[in-house]
This record gives C-alpha cells, structure tokens and sequence, in this order.
C-alpha cells in the first residue's frame, strides 16, 4: 500500500505542476475579462489613416471575430486531446457492515476494500476519424482568420464611408454659409439701392425671403455634421467622449476630391476570386466539411487502444489497509459497434449533407463577389462621370454670376437674375461635392470588392 501511494502521489503532483490535471485546472480561478483597449482623449485632429488604425484594434465587429479565432484554437486543443495519451487517477474504498460479510475457507471477515490505479489510454487507430476531425479543426481555424481578415475589409471600407460623410457634411457647411454670406451681401445692397431709391421695396422683400429661405439648409447642413461624427464614433469603436471631451470635436483634416482611376474587368473578377478572404474563408470549411466525412465514416471501423497503469489492491485476506497487491498492467482494449442501428449512416449522411451545402455555399458567394464587382465597377464609372461633368458647371455657375453681379450693377439685369444665379452656384457646388463624395466611396468599394489590400493594414502588419 504505502508503495502505491507514494508512486500515485509522485504521478498526481508531477501531472498537477504541469498543469495537465483536471482539477488543477478546474480550480483556477476564472480570469477577468480582457482590459478594453486604452481610449485616448478627443484629439485635436483627426484624419482618416488615424481613424482607420484606431478601429483595427477598437472595433466591436473586429474584437468579436478575434474571439471566433480564439474560440477555434481551443476546438484545435480539444481534438488533439483524442491523440496523445490520457492518464486517469481512479479510486475507491467501500466498508460494510459486518453482519452482510462473511468468512471465507475459514479466514477472518471480509467488511472493507480499496482500489488505487493510474490508468493511462492511447489510442492508436480509429479508422483515421481523430486525424481527419484534427484537420478539420485547423482548417476551420484558417477559415476563422480569414473571416478576421473579410471583418477588417468590412469595417475599414464603414470607417472611410463614415469619414467621407463627416467630410461632405463639413464641406455642405461652408457652401451653405458661403451661399448665405452672398444673399446677407444682396440684401446689404438692395436696401442700400432702396435708399437710395434707386429699387423698390419689393427688391429688398425679395432679397430678405431668399435669405431666410437658405437658413433651414444650413441647420440641416449642421446636424447632419454632429450625425455623422457619432456614427464615425460607432465606426471606430470609441466610447470616450465624457467630461472635458464631451462638446468637444476634432478637426478632420482631408478633402472630398475627384481624381480618374480606371479597373479592367476580367482582372478585376480575376482578382476577386483570388483573394476575396469570403471566398477564401468558403473554401477553407469546404475542406472541413470534407474532413467531417471522414470522421463520420470513421465510426464504421473499430477503435484500438493501448493501456497501462500502475494499480494497488487490498488483500482479499485481510481487513488491514496496510495489507495491499500492487503492480504494474498492460493491455490492449478494442471496440467495434457491429450494429448501431443506423446511427453511424445518418451521420454520414448529415456529414455529406454539409459538405454538398458547402460547396453550394461556395458557388453562391462566388457569383455574388463576380456581381459584387461589376456593380462596384458600373458605379465608379457613372461616379466619374458625374464628377467630371459636376466640375464643369461650377465653373460655368461662377462665371454665370459674375456677369449677372456686373449687370445687375450696370442696371442691365434685375435682382431676381441675380438671385438665381447664385443659387445655381449654391447648387453647382453641392453637386460637385456630391459627386467628389460619389466617387471617393465607389472607389473604396471597387477596391474591397477586388480584395486589394488595404494600405493601413499592410503598413500595421509585421
């Protein structure tokens, strides 16, 4: 017995600093969530690559997907556990009363027993079900960082759509102020004409009604602003913004501009098909679904394994503790389910079943990024176009309202031409902005849709 015990003691303590005891993990205490990322105060100016690098490591969307990754890397663990060896303590101690005993071939009365064994197992076939379910398990892993990386595309294209409206509100601010400016500077001399009595009252009325008709678009103009700065904020992931910082707002610093790019189609679908990580990401879970095959039709063949062990039992001629058979064991032990009702079939057939919804899976996401990328592509296009065209007329509004300020001044044009020229400006402008802002998304899109890395990532990545 004490040379059972002490070779038991020896195995539990050496396989308890290792770590690899049930118990000793189980009596871990559960570590505290992981810290929230530092949030720094509201910076004084703000442009998009800082945005962008703030909301790799801030994003809700992107910490989820490095959970997923986290959460694969333990199936992997788990697996492997079925192909290395498993070492198990067992023990047991029963006494009875001695009335339910009895002597036997005249020695004393049996009333207690115990058993001690270090038990270890290793499997060493299973009809290739623990290899293929390890394979599985890390081609899933490969999918989950694929999935990161299809996440990271996702929310850096959200960010510069965001950035782009707190840009193209900004810019509708100074046209509407700059609009208003110029019908603050007509009513100044309508009623300095009417003074002089050189126009009617009607003049001013009407340059006083264009003024308070420019007023609800600027408002409107300031509140889209503050909206688009809390939904950049949701973008990035940042949950500062209280006490000092709480009115406060950075300078974004970048300008809505048009600049021609031009993509060929078939190297663009070329492209995306080579290394959209969706569709990457569908290919890895094909091969995992076909893995998942293998270990269903791995039941049909027999399990093996190899055990040894050291155990110790009491005699069964004596009551004393300290009366004990100790040795070591080796054996070999097998299973083999001859008929289980079907059970394995329909496991087959749920396992081919996700296979064939893989490839499926597959083929749908893959003409989706081939529609993906013609409509990116049709829409860059027609946002150049707009752009080009936007550019003209505002050149052509500018000089329409200069000659319509020299006539006016001439006496050759009324105010009303005025007026209506520099609310053709007003919109020229807006139109122009609008369309710069057109084509800034359309070419992220086009780009996130051919999966051309992204210059932020690349530069944060080792």
């Amino acid at each position: 017995m004490k040379r059972t015990a002490l070779f038991a003691a020896t195995l539990l303590t050496a396989a308890a600093s290792a770590d690899v005891l049930p118990f000793a993990e189980a009596l871990k205490p559960e570590p505290p969530p992981a810290p929230a990322p530092v949030v720094p105060a509201v910076p004084d100016v703000l442009t998009l690559d800082q945005a962008l690098r703030f909301s790799l490591e801030n994003n809700f969307s992107i910490r989820q997907a490095r959970e997923r990754l986290r959460e694969q890397e333990g199936l992997i663990v788990e697996v492997r556990a079925q192909a290395i060896p498993n070492v198990a303590a067992t023990a047991g101690y029963t006494r009875d009363a001695k009335s339910l005993s009895e002597a036997r071939n005249g020695g004393p009365v049996n009333y207690q027993n115990w058993r001690a064994a270090i038990i270890v197992r290793q499997l060493v076939y299973s009809g290739g079900g623990v290899s293929a379910a390890l394979d599985a398990a890390k081609t899933t892993r490969t999918a989950a960082v694929l999935d990161i990386e299809a996440v990271v595309n996702d929310v850096l294209l959200l960010v510069r759509t965001r950035f782009a409206d707190v840009l193209l509100n900004r810019e509708r601010i100074l046209v509407q102020e700059q609009g208003v400016a110029l019908l603050k500077e007509q009513l100044q001399t309508a009623q300095n004409r009417f003074a002089a009595g050189s126009v009617s009252q009607f003049e001013v009325l009407t340059a006083e009604v264009a003024l308070a008709n420019a007023q609800p678009a600027l408002i409107s103009a300031r509140n889209g602003l503050r909206v688009a700065i809390d939904e950049l904020r949701a973008a990035l992931g940042y949950q500062g913004g209280f006490g000092a910082d709480l009115q406060k707002v950075p300078e974004f610093t970048g300008t809505l501009e048009y600049r021609p790019v031009s993509y060929d189609l078939q190297a663009s679908l070329s492209a995306a098909k080579a290394r959209r990580p969706e569709l990457l990401r569908l290919a890895q879970l094909q091969r995992a679904r076909e893995s998942g095959v293998t270990v269903s039709k791995s039941n049909y063949l027999p399990e093996v394994y190899l055990t040894g062990g050291y155990e110790g039992v009491k005699r069964s001629s004596s009551n004393s503790l300290d009366d004990s058979l100790d040795g070591w064991t080796a054996g070999v032990e097998a299973s083999w389910a001859i008929f289980d009702g079907a059970r394995t079939r329909g496991k087959v057939t749920q396992a081919r079943a996700l296979l064939n919804q893989a490839r499926l899976s597959l083929a749908e996401q893959t003409l989706a990024v081939e529609v993906e990328v013609r409509r990116a592509l049709s829409s860059l296009q027609e946002a150049a176009e707009l752009a080009e065209a936007a550019g003209k007329v505002v050149g052509q509004a500018q000089e329409a309202l200069r000659l319509a300020d020299v006539r006016y001044r001439n006496g050759a044009a009324t105010q009303l031409d005025v007026l209506q020229a520099r609310q053709a400006l007003t919109e020229a402008s807006l139109n122009r902005l609008e369309a710069n802002y057109r084509h800034t998304l359309a070419l992220a899109t086009v780009r996130k849709a051919i999966g051309e890395s992204d210059p932020v990532v690349a530069a944060v990545t080792p």
